[in-house]
């Protein structure tokens, strides 16, 4: 059975995105958002969803989880939709001894 990494977000990033409007097709989210947290083994993403209901850590409208191949589902009020990471690039340095 597949294990999935679970990606809590953080409030202040869930607080924008639950007031955010709704857009279809791909998500791009940033890492600094999220918080790894556990991993659940389970069939699919709404497998994983329902075996989270009932705890304490229930999964969250914002929330993410990455498959073992690193492809990346977040939950929404509709479901799950697929995400890929924003990969930051790093600023150019300055050329050493320019100012």
């Amino acid at each position: 059975m597949p294990t999935y990494r679970i990606f809590r977000m953080k409030e202040q990033a869930r607080l924008s995105f639950r007031s955010a409007p709704h857009t279809s097709g791909e998500t791009a989210v940033k890492l600094k958002d999220y918080l790894e947290a556990e991993s659940i083994e389970a069939a699919g993403a709404y497998e994983a969803w329902e075996l989270l209901r009932p705890t304490e850590l229930p999964l969250q409208v914002g929330d993410i989880l990455e498959s073992e191949l690193g492809a990346i589902k977040i939950c929404k009020y509709i479901g799950f939709d697929d995400a890929k990471w924003i990969i930051p690039v790093p600023a150019p340095e300055a050329p050493a001894g320019k100012l």
